[in-house]
């Protein structure tokens, strides 16, 4: 028997974006599945059902892979169906799975099973905020989080403005939301005045704010992205 298609299917970044999201292929593919792998399985029902989801819910088997589950180890159940010819989607809380997302190491196990991967059309925030930054969009590198520690932090701040000015490549990084002034705070401090930082916050979201101004310039503004989603970057 052939195996089946993984679908990876992007979320929305925020609630007020959904509608913007949608394209016909995606709602297309969700009603033509009744199997998901979700980090998250209350906001991914949500979305399927704003999606225009017509299976009823109560059909979907849904396959968690939340942290939780990851801590298990054990993610060989999620497979049976794609190993026995059934279609399944993938989704990240937010966002594009895969990108900056631990489902990842789905997407790899499915490539080692021989299962075909298809990736949708959707909303990836560190894209967004790359293209809307007026950054180098020709060599850029994501870095996910960087070190809590203040003085491993302030390294790996300066190694990042080096690399950039040395390579002309945009660095991008992120915070868990409730540290976001620490960082920008830490930014400040440690980077050159003329070295540029964008700070994009809640990307799609009517309160939406993408602003790229120099060290300097951010050094004279009281900005808060306090428990806001926000993405970094920086370029020299």
């Amino acid at each position: 028997m052939a195996n089946g298609i993984l679908y990876l299917i992007p979320v929305p970044l925020s609630d007020d974006a959904a509608f913007q999201s949608f394209t016909p292929y995606l709602v297309e593919t969700i009603n033509s599945l009744d199997e998901y792998i979700v980090e998250n399985e209350k906001t991914a029902r949500k979305f399927l059902k704003l999606a225009g989801l017509k299976i009823p819910q109560s059909e979907l088997k849904i396959h968690d892979y939340g942290k939780h589950a990851r801590d298990k180890g054990d993610i060989s159940d999620f497979f049976d169906g794609l190993t026995h010819g059934k279609n399944v989607g993938l989704m990240s809380e937010a966002g594009c799975p895969g990108v900056a997302d631990p489902g990842a190491s789905i997407v790899a196990r499915a490539h080692q099973l021989g299962i075909k991967v298809v990736p949708l059309v959707g909303p990836s925030s560190i894209l967004l905020a790359l293209m809307a930054s007026g950054f180098s969009g020709q060599k850029f590198a994501f870095h996910g989080y960087l070190p809590i520690d203040k003085i491993e932090r302030a390294r790996e701040i300066k190694n990042l403005e080096l690399q950039s000015g040395r390579e002309k490549q945009t660095q991008i990084f992120i915070e868990t939301p409730f540290r976001n002034n620490q960082l920008l705070a830490d930014l400040l401090k440690t980077c050159k005045p003329s070295t540029l930082l964008c700070v994009a916050s809640n990307v799609t979201a009517p309160d939406e704010s993408i602003q790229s101004f120099t060290i300097a310039e951010w050094r004279k503004r009281k900005d808060d992205f306090h428990k806001r989603p926000t993405i970094f970057l920086l370029f020299v």
